[in-house]
């Protein structure tokens, strides 16, 4: 039975009205903009292109069914963060539900998920570059420009660009959460004006002629790029992370959270509508800035140049967003005594985990620099959609064991919007391939092995 032990909700709810060393220091709009930086970044800067070339102009569909999926999910999420305001997001919340193995699994889902979105993304962001650079007549060394094997033909060995700027994103993460926020605040200021550029400018040079044929690999080539575009809509859930530094969490984390969501998904089916409108679906194959790639076709040459330096600042944001996301979760499993007490020790002049910090942004800086993103993207979905089916559950089993919890936000129709969330997010992990789902069984039986060796009896409820 120790496997299902939980927390006391109302002992972690004393415990956060004390000071934890986290400093509280974030509102509504601050969470709003964490999580619009968080998800506007690769998903619709270098994604796009693949999404195309496996759904064509259907893309917007995608867009539409992945955003759906995530709302529901969204929904939760606000009902548990306005709760239970604690450092950790899902993993706290399965914890005082679901009790200590699920929360195991899922806060080591969630390690897979922040890291590697934050490799992943540290990756597309070398890529603008790279094209920002190109445009000034300057190129890298080849074999400094991508992982192994990233560019066929190609002897590239290290991507230098991805590992420096999550050294520069660790560094400015290690300093403290005020001064994250309105660097985070600036840049998504400039990424939203620049997709909003692209709908605008764009959207004169549509010929509806390519929208035909709008579904040309059918159901299944909307569902499987459905299943990818989902990497597009990762990030509010980290605003959800942010809840032990949020000034008024109970109104301002759902707020941030549903707020975020929606913004990006009027966004995204308007550009995927535009690029595809712009350039035959087709022509995206082995696109990496396929978005400026279609106002190139058009000769829009400085508004891609725009595009390209948005990209470039904007993707900035969802490495910050994403690594501060899983530092925080990391924070709260030491706390917990899961992992070694170093990793939730607080700097005493930042007020940040700095060592959990640092070792975070090396190991993914690194994997960032040595492995491709197409492998990247595919095991970032299957944890996130894990993790998503697994708060839709936690919050129907809170309605039914703390049923007069005092609730700032109500996820509304349950237990029906719950099941629905479950439901598609098994859908979209069903559409993912078997490689990827290899690679998810591999991580977990490592979590496992880790828990009962070492985490199961160092935990503070064990004692």
């Amino acid at each position: 039975m120790s496997l299902f032990r939980k927390k006391n909700i109302e002992q972690m709810l004393v415990a956060r009205a004390q000071n934890t060393g986290l400093k509280r220091a974030l509102g509504a709009l601050d969470l709003t903009f964490l999580g619009v930086g968080a998800i506007i970044g690769t998903g619709i800067f270098v994604l796009t292109g693949t999404g195309a070339v496996q759904a064509g102009p259907a893309l917007m569909l995608s867009f539409l069914i992945a955003a759906i999926a995530c709302g529901f999910a969204a929904l939760a999420y606000a009902e548990f963060a306005s709760t239970i305001p604690i450092a950790g997001s899902i993993y706290t919340y399965s914890y005082a539900t679901l009790g200590e193995l699920a929360a195991w699994i899922i806060g080591w889902d969630l390690m897979l998920e922040y890291g590697l979105a934050t490799s992943a993304v540290s990756v597309g962001w070398s890529g603008y570059l790279q094209s920002l650079l190109s445009g000034f007549g300057i190129s890298l060394p080849v074999a400094l420009t991508a992982a192994p094997g990233a560019l066929p033909g190609h002897a590239t060995l290290f991507n230098l660009p991805a590992f420096l700027v999550m050294m520069a994103i660790t560094w400015l993460l290690s300093r403290g959460v005020r001064e994250s926020a309105k660097i985070n605040n600036l840049m998504v200021g400039i990424k939203v004006t620049v997709v909003l550029l692209v709908i605008v400018v764009g959207v004169f040079h549509v010929k509806p002629a390519n929208w035909h044929p709008f579904m040309p690999n059918g159901w299944n080539g909307v569902f499987g790029a459905a299943a990818v575009m989902f990497f597009a809509f990762i990030g509010f859930d980290a605003v959800s992370s942010a809840s032990e530094e949020v000034k008024n969490p109970k109104r301002d984390l759902p707020i941030g959270i549903i707020a975020s969501l929606g913004v990006c998904a009027v966004l995204y089916v308007a550009v995927a509508a535009v690029v595809t409108g712009i350039v035959p679906s087709a022509q995206f194959a082995n696109i990496s800035h396929p978005v400026s790639y279609a106002l190139q076709v058009v000769g829009q040459t400085w508004v891609a140049g725009f595009i390209d330096l948005g990209a470039v600042l904007g993707m900035l944001t969802v490495i910050l967003v994403m690594a501060y996301g899983q530092t925080r979760v990391i924070f709260a499993m030491s706390r917990d005594g899961l992992l070694p007490a170093a990793l939730s020790r607080v700097h005493p002049k930042y007020s940040t985990p700095y060592l959990t910090t640092w070792m975070v942004g090396i190991f993914f800086g690194l994997i960032g620099a040595l492995v491709p993103l197409n492998v990247l993207a595919e095991l970032i979905n299957i944890g996130t959609l894990a993790a998503f089916s697994m708060v839709s559950i936690a919050v129907l089993v809170l309605r039914r064991t703390h049923p007069d919890l005092p609730r700032a936000f109500r996820c509304p129709g349950v237990p029906v919007v719950p099941l629905l969330a479950v439901a598609a997010c098994v859908f979209l992990m069903v559409n993912l391939s078997s490689v990827t789902w290899m690679a998810f069984v591999v991580w977990l039986l490592i979590g496992l092995a880790i828990y009962f060796g070492y985490s199961r009896k160092r935990s503070l409820l064990a004692k």
